[in-house]
């Protein structure tokens, strides 16, 4: 009787399955699930990887700031009787709250966070294909 190995297998005739994961999937899921530069970190790309990690928080700072400041807003109007408490009065609100140069930078700065996940997985996985040759 064949012995199974930690693999699962027998030992006859197969090969051991290894869960190496190649490092430019690891550096190109990185990029793409936990930061954008991440993935260049690990490939010691540190000046690309500082440059879209630096730019994507701030592009993600500048998002967050603005939704605080208006649900901030929307929230103070709901205290002070400006506005009822009812779902839909509070859903109008929300909606009609962004001025035109309001949106105009959290637009920019959406595309500028969403661009700097694309550079980030697509690059990494190409740098990480250039190291593994």
């Amino acid at each position: 009787m064949a012995a199974i190995g930690k693999s699962g297998h027998t030992g006859e005739g197969s090969q051991a399955y290894s869960a190496q994961m190649k490092i430019s999937s690891k550096a190109a899921l990185l990029s793409g699930l936990i930061l954008p530069g991440i993935g260049h970190m690990v490939l010691k790309q540190y000046l690309r990887g500082s440059v879209l990690m630096f730019s994507s928080l701030v592009a993600l700072s500048v998002i967050v700031t603005r939704v605080f400041q208006r649900a901030l807003t929307i929230v103070d109007r709901i205290n002070s009787g400006d506005i009822p408490v009812e779902t839909g009065a509070i859903a109008e609100m929300v909606a009609n709250s962004t001025s035109g140069a309001d949106s105009l930078v959290e637009s920019t700065a959406l595309v500028v966070l969403g661009a700097c996940w694309l550079i980030g997985i697509i690059d990494s996985y190409r740098l990480g294909v250039m190291q593994e040759k």
